[in-house]
């Protein structure tokens, strides 16, 4: 198993910039990509709901238009503003995202903290997603 600590780390502390004034629940997403830049986001919410962003998403969308296609891992990390984090999986919406741009050994991290997280391969998150290759 890789150590993606840093990654954790990373997640983390992206966490601690949510802005999160409605549900109260801060995200922090690092993802590392293959030529090794890594991008971080967080939840930023809005009063019109429908217009917050995940925190992988707002990674995401940094990475590509930064020109970035190809991505390697993402470390996510959440909990309730003040309270001891939890695993928190990525959404529905944010796994379609990433999905994207995934390959076979994209690699999600989630995580409770840089010391304590749980590393699962793509297939394990989104077992039978709907991407580019299904567009034949």
């Amino acid at each position: 198993m890789k150590d993606y600590k840093q990654l954790a780390a990373l997640a983390a502390e992206a966490k601690d910039r949510a802005y999160a004034p409605y549900s109260g629940f801060h995200v922090g997403a690092a993802l590392l990509c293959e030529s090794g830049r890594i991008y971080i986001g967080c939840n930023v919410e809005s009063a019109a709901f429908p217009a917050t962003v995940c925190a992988e998403r707002t990674a995401l969308l940094k990475a590509v238009s930064e020109g970035e296609r190809k991505l390697k891992a993402i470390a996510v990390a959440g909990s309730k503003s003040g309270a001891e984090g939890d695993y928190c999986y990525p959404c529905g919406v944010c796994r379609q995202m990433l999905n994207e741009f995934a390959g076979e050994d994209f690699e999600v991290i989630i995580a409770k903290s840089a010391d304590d997280y749980r590393v699962h391969k793509w297939a394990e998150i989104l077992p039978f997603g709907f991407g580019p290759k299904d567009l034949g």
